[in-house]
Protein backbone atom coordinates (compact mmCIF):
# COMPACT_ATOMS: atom_id res chain seq x y z
CA UNK A 1 0.00 0.00 0.00
CA UNK A 2 1.23 3.26 -0.65
CA UNK A 3 0.25 6.27 1.21
CA UNK A 4 1.27 9.66 -0.04
CA UNK A 5 0.76 13.23 1.46
CA UNK A 6 -0.81 16.20 -0.61
CA UNK A 7 -0.81 19.98 0.22
CA UNK A 8 -4.30 20.72 0.71
CA UNK A 9 -4.94 22.65 -2.58
CA UNK A 10 -3.87 19.92 -4.40
CA UNK A 11 -5.94 17.05 -1.99
CA UNK A 12 -8.63 19.45 -2.40
CA UNK A 13 -8.22 19.41 -6.55
CA UNK A 14 -7.57 15.34 -6.23
CA UNK A 15 -11.24 14.91 -4.60
CA UNK A 16 -12.94 17.37 -5.98
CA UNK A 17 -11.75 15.80 -9.88
CA UNK A 18 -12.94 12.29 -8.57
CA UNK A 19 -16.07 13.85 -7.43
CA UNK A 20 -16.83 15.13 -10.81
CA UNK A 21 -15.79 12.00 -12.36
CA UNK A 22 -17.74 9.46 -10.52
CA UNK A 23 -15.28 7.70 -8.90
CA UNK A 24 -16.46 6.99 -4.86
CA UNK A 25 -13.01 7.86 -3.42
CA UNK A 26 -10.23 9.98 -4.40
CA UNK A 27 -7.98 6.86 -3.78
CA UNK A 28 -10.08 5.44 -7.03
CA UNK A 29 -9.28 8.44 -9.00
CA UNK A 30 -5.59 8.60 -8.38
CA UNK A 31 -5.81 4.48 -9.18
CA UNK A 32 -7.48 5.17 -12.20
CA UNK A 33 -5.16 7.99 -12.86
CA UNK A 34 -1.63 5.45 -12.94
CA UNK A 35 -3.63 2.79 -14.94
CA UNK A 36 -4.50 5.44 -18.22
CA UNK A 37 -0.76 6.60 -17.23
CA UNK A 38 0.52 2.88 -17.74
CA UNK A 39 -1.85 2.57 -20.73
CA UNK A 40 -0.42 4.97 -22.64
CA UNK A 41 3.20 4.65 -21.76
CA UNK A 42 2.44 0.84 -23.07
CA UNK A 43 1.25 2.22 -26.10
CA UNK A 44 4.12 5.10 -26.81
CA UNK A 45 6.18 2.21 -26.69
CA UNK A 46 4.47 0.41 -29.22
CA UNK A 47 4.15 3.23 -31.58
CA UNK A 48 8.14 3.19 -31.24
CA UNK A 49 8.75 -0.10 -31.65
CA UNK A 50 6.69 0.10 -35.04
CA UNK A 51 8.09 3.10 -36.25
CA UNK A 52 11.43 1.58 -35.33
CA UNK A 53 10.19 -1.56 -37.55
CA UNK A 54 8.94 0.92 -40.29
CA UNK A 55 12.68 2.47 -40.55
CA UNK A 56 14.23 -1.03 -40.72
CA UNK A 57 12.17 -2.93 -42.93
CA UNK A 58 14.15 -1.64 -46.31
CA UNK A 59 15.10 1.07 -48.28
CA UNK A 60 12.82 4.50 -48.23
CA UNK A 61 10.19 5.44 -50.64
CA UNK A 62 9.35 9.17 -51.10
CA UNK A 63 5.61 9.52 -49.77
CA UNK A 64 4.12 12.03 -52.05
CA UNK A 65 0.43 13.39 -52.09
CA UNK A 66 0.72 11.21 -56.07
CA UNK A 67 1.65 7.91 -54.09
CA UNK A 68 -1.27 8.45 -51.60
CA UNK A 69 -3.66 8.91 -54.70
CA UNK A 70 -1.84 6.42 -56.29
CA UNK A 71 -2.62 4.02 -53.56
CA UNK A 72 -5.72 4.81 -52.84
CA UNK A 73 -7.25 4.37 -56.42
CA UNK A 74 -5.09 0.72 -55.76
CA UNK A 75 -7.09 -0.78 -52.95
CA UNK A 76 -10.34 1.25 -54.48
CA UNK A 77 -10.10 -1.08 -57.22
CA UNK A 78 -9.43 -4.40 -55.22
CA UNK A 79 -12.05 -3.90 -53.15
CA UNK A 80 -14.53 -2.90 -55.97
CA UNK A 81 -13.05 -6.42 -57.55
CA UNK A 82 -14.07 -8.01 -54.47
CA UNK A 83 -10.83 -8.48 -52.95
CA UNK A 84 -10.17 -8.36 -49.77
CA UNK A 85 -7.44 -5.77 -48.11
CA UNK A 86 -5.31 -6.13 -45.43
CA UNK A 87 -6.74 -2.58 -44.56
CA UNK A 88 -10.27 -4.25 -45.11
CA UNK A 89 -9.68 -6.93 -42.81
CA UNK A 90 -8.26 -4.65 -39.55
CA UNK A 91 -11.23 -2.26 -40.11
CA UNK A 92 -14.04 -4.97 -40.33
CA UNK A 93 -12.58 -8.11 -38.22
CA UNK A 94 -11.76 -11.52 -39.67
CA UNK A 95 -15.26 -12.17 -40.58
CA UNK A 96 -16.03 -14.80 -42.85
Amino acid sequence: MLNISLPDQVQSFVEERAITAGFNSANDYVYHLIVREQERIAQQERVESLLVEGLESGEPIEVTADWWEQKRVHLSLMNNHGVATQLDVSVLGEQS
